[in-house]
Protein backbone atom coordinates (compact mmCIF):
# COMPACT_ATOMS: atom_id res chain seq x y z
CA UNK A 1 0.00 0.00 0.00
CA UNK A 2 1.13 3.37 -0.70
CA UNK A 3 -0.64 6.72 0.39
CA UNK A 4 2.45 8.92 -1.38
CA UNK A 5 1.81 12.50 -1.64
CA UNK A 6 -1.87 11.98 -0.11
CA UNK A 7 -3.35 14.80 2.12
CA UNK A 8 -4.48 13.98 5.54
CA UNK A 9 -6.69 16.27 7.51
CA UNK A 10 -5.70 13.84 10.82
CA UNK A 11 -7.96 15.01 13.95
CA UNK A 12 -8.20 14.09 17.61
CA UNK A 13 -10.95 14.14 19.71
CA UNK A 14 -11.29 13.53 23.59
CA UNK A 15 -11.24 9.77 23.81
CA UNK A 16 -7.65 9.96 25.69
CA UNK A 17 -6.98 6.41 26.26
CA UNK A 18 -6.86 5.82 22.24
CA UNK A 19 -4.26 8.52 21.89
CA UNK A 20 -1.50 6.18 21.44
CA UNK A 21 -3.28 3.95 19.30
CA UNK A 22 -3.73 7.19 17.37
CA UNK A 23 -0.85 8.61 17.62
CA UNK A 24 0.53 4.96 15.84
CA UNK A 25 -1.79 5.29 13.14
CA UNK A 26 -1.09 9.02 12.11
CA UNK A 27 3.12 7.55 12.24
CA UNK A 28 1.90 4.94 10.13
CA UNK A 29 0.16 6.75 7.17
CA UNK A 30 3.45 9.26 6.94
CA UNK A 31 5.46 6.17 6.72
CA UNK A 32 3.13 5.21 3.65
CA UNK A 33 3.80 8.54 2.12
CA UNK A 34 1.15 10.72 3.33
CA UNK A 35 1.38 14.50 4.26
CA UNK A 36 -0.65 15.40 8.13
CA UNK A 37 -2.66 18.39 8.47
CA UNK A 38 -3.09 17.73 12.01
CA UNK A 39 -6.19 19.09 13.80
CA UNK A 40 -7.92 18.69 17.21
CA UNK A 41 -10.81 18.96 19.09
CA UNK A 42 -10.91 21.87 21.94
CA UNK A 43 -11.17 19.27 24.62
CA UNK A 44 -8.30 17.02 23.23
CA UNK A 45 -5.97 20.17 22.98
CA UNK A 46 -6.75 21.88 26.16
CA UNK A 47 -7.26 19.19 28.56
CA UNK A 48 -4.33 17.15 30.68
CA UNK A 49 -5.21 13.72 31.76
CA UNK A 50 -4.02 10.38 33.01
CA UNK A 51 -2.67 9.42 29.33
CA UNK A 52 -0.42 12.73 28.95
CA UNK A 53 -0.68 16.31 29.01
CA UNK A 54 -2.08 18.68 26.80
CA UNK A 55 1.30 20.10 25.89
CA UNK A 56 2.82 16.66 25.09
CA UNK A 57 -0.37 15.84 22.73
CA UNK A 58 -0.04 18.51 21.27
CA UNK A 59 3.95 18.48 20.69
CA UNK A 60 3.29 14.73 19.82
CA UNK A 61 1.01 15.20 16.59
CA UNK A 62 2.67 18.01 15.81
CA UNK A 63 6.07 16.02 15.65
CA UNK A 64 4.33 13.37 13.73
CA UNK A 65 2.83 15.69 10.85
CA UNK A 66 5.61 17.90 10.95
CA UNK A 67 3.31 21.10 11.45
CA UNK A 68 1.46 23.14 13.79
CA UNK A 69 -1.77 21.55 15.07
CA UNK A 70 -4.88 23.68 13.83
CA UNK A 71 -6.78 23.83 17.11
CA UNK A 72 -9.28 26.76 16.28
CA UNK A 73 -12.51 27.14 14.19
CA UNK A 74 -10.62 30.09 12.18
CA UNK A 75 -7.78 28.12 11.20
CA UNK A 76 -9.72 24.77 10.78
CA UNK A 77 -12.22 26.64 7.81
CA UNK A 78 -10.06 27.42 5.04
CA UNK A 79 -9.56 23.72 4.69
CA UNK A 80 -12.34 23.49 2.15
CA UNK A 81 -11.87 26.27 0.63
CA UNK A 82 -8.41 26.08 -0.05
CA UNK A 83 -8.54 22.21 -0.90
CA UNK A 84 -5.61 21.31 1.63
CA UNK A 85 -6.72 17.35 1.92
CA UNK A 86 -8.05 14.60 -0.08
CA UNK A 87 -9.26 12.92 2.99
CA UNK A 88 -10.22 13.37 6.35
CA UNK A 89 -9.54 10.91 9.38
CA UNK A 90 -11.38 11.52 12.44
CA UNK A 91 -9.43 9.20 15.14
CA UNK A 92 -10.66 8.89 17.85
CA UNK A 93 -14.29 9.87 17.36
CA UNK A 94 -15.86 10.72 19.90
CA UNK A 95 -19.71 10.34 20.98
CA UNK A 96 -19.82 13.76 20.81
CA UNK A 97 -18.56 14.81 18.29
CA UNK A 98 -20.35 11.61 16.11
CA UNK A 99 -23.45 13.60 16.90
CA UNK A 100 -22.53 16.87 15.68
CA UNK A 101 -21.46 15.43 12.79
CA UNK A 102 -24.59 13.92 12.50
CA UNK A 103 -26.91 16.71 13.08
CA UNK A 104 -24.50 19.14 11.21
CA UNK A 105 -23.21 21.01 14.80
CA UNK A 106 -20.23 23.00 13.51
CA UNK A 107 -18.59 24.19 17.17
CA UNK A 108 -15.48 22.77 17.45
CA UNK A 109 -11.95 22.66 15.04
CA UNK A 110 -12.78 19.29 14.57
CA UNK A 111 -16.61 19.73 13.02
CA UNK A 112 -15.66 23.04 11.19
CA UNK A 113 -12.58 20.74 9.62
CA UNK A 114 -14.74 18.04 8.57
CA UNK A 115 -17.82 20.10 7.17
CA UNK A 116 -15.26 22.67 5.14
CA UNK A 117 -13.57 19.75 3.78
CA UNK A 118 -16.99 17.68 2.88
CA UNK A 119 -17.78 20.75 0.66
CA UNK A 120 -15.23 19.30 -1.41
CA UNK A 121 -17.26 15.74 -1.95
CA UNK A 122 -14.52 14.12 -0.38
CA UNK A 123 -13.95 11.00 2.02
CA UNK A 124 -14.20 11.56 6.27
CA UNK A 125 -12.82 8.66 7.70
CA UNK A 126 -14.18 8.18 11.25
CA UNK A 127 -12.68 5.92 13.95
CA UNK A 128 -14.99 5.42 16.90
CA UNK A 129 -14.41 5.55 20.19
CA UNK A 130 -16.92 5.82 22.94
CA UNK A 131 -18.49 4.14 25.98
CA UNK A 132 -21.96 4.75 24.57
CA UNK A 133 -22.00 3.24 20.75
CA UNK A 134 -24.82 0.69 21.71
CA UNK A 135 -26.95 3.36 23.42
CA UNK A 136 -27.71 6.70 23.35
CA UNK A 137 -24.70 6.87 20.36
CA UNK A 138 -26.42 3.90 17.91
CA UNK A 139 -28.81 6.33 16.17
CA UNK A 140 -25.75 8.87 15.11
CA UNK A 141 -23.74 5.66 14.33
CA UNK A 142 -26.54 5.06 12.24
CA UNK A 143 -27.04 8.49 10.23
CA UNK A 144 -23.20 9.09 9.01
CA UNK A 145 -23.13 5.28 7.94
CA UNK A 146 -25.71 6.21 5.71
CA UNK A 147 -24.43 9.86 4.57
CA UNK A 148 -22.69 9.63 1.48
CA UNK A 149 -18.50 10.48 1.71
CA UNK A 150 -18.24 8.83 5.70
CA UNK A 151 -17.06 5.84 5.79
CA UNK A 152 -15.75 3.85 9.33
CA UNK A 153 -12.78 2.33 10.69
CA UNK A 154 -13.90 -1.27 11.23
CA UNK A 155 -15.27 -1.65 14.93
CA UNK A 156 -15.58 -4.02 18.03
CA UNK A 157 -16.75 -3.79 21.45
CA UNK A 158 -13.68 -3.30 23.74
CA UNK A 159 -15.16 -4.90 26.97
CA UNK A 160 -18.46 -6.52 26.32
CA UNK A 161 -18.78 -7.32 30.10
CA UNK A 162 -17.64 -4.20 31.69
CA UNK A 163 -19.16 -1.99 29.38
CA UNK A 164 -21.36 -3.63 27.22
CA UNK A 165 -22.38 -0.32 25.16
CA UNK A 166 -18.52 0.52 24.52
CA UNK A 167 -17.26 0.34 21.03
CA UNK A 168 -13.93 0.80 19.89
CA UNK A 169 -12.39 1.42 16.15
CA UNK A 170 -9.08 -1.01 15.14
CA UNK A 171 -6.94 1.85 14.69
CA UNK A 172 -4.48 -0.57 13.04
CA UNK A 173 -6.57 -0.49 9.89
CA UNK A 174 -6.77 3.58 9.32
CA UNK A 175 -4.45 3.12 6.56
CA UNK A 176 -6.57 0.46 5.03
CA UNK A 177 -10.14 2.23 5.36
CA UNK A 178 -8.55 5.37 4.54
CA UNK A 179 -7.35 3.09 1.09
CA UNK A 180 -10.86 2.78 0.50
CA UNK A 181 -12.52 5.82 1.12
CA UNK A 182 -10.03 7.50 -1.50
CA UNK A 183 -11.61 4.69 -4.26
CA UNK A 184 -14.99 5.14 -2.26
CA UNK A 185 -15.38 2.37 -0.72
CA UNK A 186 -16.37 1.19 2.66
CA UNK A 187 -13.61 -1.01 4.27
CA UNK A 188 -15.11 -4.59 5.08
CA UNK A 189 -16.32 -6.45 7.35
CA UNK A 190 -17.13 -2.96 9.22
CA UNK A 191 -17.90 -5.17 13.10
CA UNK A 192 -15.07 -7.10 14.01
Amino acid sequence: MSLQGIRIGYCLCGSFCTFDKSFKAARRLTELGAQLFPVMSYNSAGLSTRFGSSQQNIETLETIAGRPVIKTIVDAEPIGPEKMCDVMVVAPCTANTLAKLALGITDTPVTMAVKSHLRNGLPVVVAISTNDALAGCAKNIGILQNYRNYYFVPYKQDNFEKKPNSIVADFELIPQTVEQALVGKQIQPLIL
